[in-house]
């Protein structure tokens, strides 16, 4: 696999898409309004996801490894190894292929601090692009993000990875974080405020498995991943 976000791969082109993501509460909101979905692979290595992010205006100025990237639009991974409910992990890529990865030993709400200092070591992540990027005056159709996260680097000094087989089973959600914008006289997109009270509009939260809530943080509202040894394109 090559890491370049064109996904030309034959594996890639065998791998099914997921369906649609929906909004984070599900059903109590309506469907996004663009599309986003993802598909998944593995070997003895490597998680390897892609995403297909449907985008009119494409754009993000975050450059610097760790910042807050969510803060501009974005592609967001959760992944809890044993499905336990603490010690998972989060990544998150923006259009520029900027990162940021954290480890979270339990949730916010039980008391959980960010280990933002933490990384995914030896992580692989590409993006491509069809438009162009922080340009106001096109119209964009969309990009793509490939990652590939090694199974060792899922893992601290009280953590030992997990390394899945045949048969295992993860916990794990997929988020698109996507702001209203507005353009300044230079050209810059920014988050869009609300012209009365000059606070920013809240996001959209599109996700693969529906929280229910606005909150990707209950790790018992995520999806599983069920790893399958059959050959990708041979299995149901």
């Amino acid at each position: 696999m090559t890491i370049d976000g064109k996904l030309n791969e034959q594996s890639w082109k065998k791998a099914a898409w997921t369906d649609s993501f929906v909004d984070i509460e599900g059903d109590k909101k309506p469907l996004p309004l663009q599309e986003t979905r993802v598909k998944m692979l593995w070997d003895d290595r490597y998680l390897y996801i892609a995403a297909q992010i449907e985008e009119e205006h494409i754009w993000a100025y975050q450059d610097k490894k760790d910042q807050i990237v969510y803060l501009e639009n974005d592609f967001e991974v959760f992944i809890d190894p044993d499905g336990d409910t603490d010690n998972y992990y989060e990544l998150e890529v923006n259009a520029i292929n900027n990162t940021f990865d954290l480890f979270l030993p339990k949730p916010y709400r039980k008391g959980g601090k960010a280990q933002i200092k933490w990384d995914i070591e030896g992580l692989k992540t590409a993006v491509s692009i069809v438009g162009t990027v922080n340009n106001a005056k096109d119209k964009d159709k969309r990009w793509f993000v490939e990652i590939a996260i090694p199974f060792e680097s899922l893992s601290t000094e009280t953590v030992k990875p997990l390394i899945p087989a045949d048969g295992s089973e993860w916990r794990i959600n997929f988020s698109r974080v996507n702001w209203q914008h507005e353009v300044d006289e230079t050209g810059r997109y920014a988050r869009k405020r609300n012209a009365e009270t000059g606070k920013v509009i809240p996001e959209y939260n599109w996700v693969w498995s529906p929280q229910g809530i606005i909150n990707m943080h209950y790790p018992e509202y995520w999806g599983k991943l069920h790893f399958s040894g059959e050959a990708v394109g041979k299995a149901k």
